[in-house]
């Protein structure tokens, strides 16, 4: 009696484990030339620049808003 091969049923080309992704590559990188507290600060200053731009926008688009709200109406 022969085993039956070990990848059956999964179609080919396909792979049993997944290809790591570039952020996995880049977090890799990033363990080996960084210790543990530089890694969080460096992940928390870019969670601030985030918030900071997405704050940013909802103050344009507020500003949008009130403009609108404050002009007199157009006539045609």
């Amino acid at each position: 009696m022969q085993a039956a091969p070990v990848n059956e049923g999964m179609p080919t080309g396909t792979r049993a484990t997944a290809v790591p992704s570039v952020t996995d590559a880049l977090r890799a990188v990033e363990s080996l030339l960084m210790s543990s507290g530089q890694r969080t600060a460096r992940r928390n200053a870019w969670t601030s620049v985030l918030e900071d731009r997405r704050r940013a926008k909802d103050r344009v688009e507020a500003q949008q808003v009130l403009d609108a709200a404050t002009r007199p109406p157009r006539t045609s």
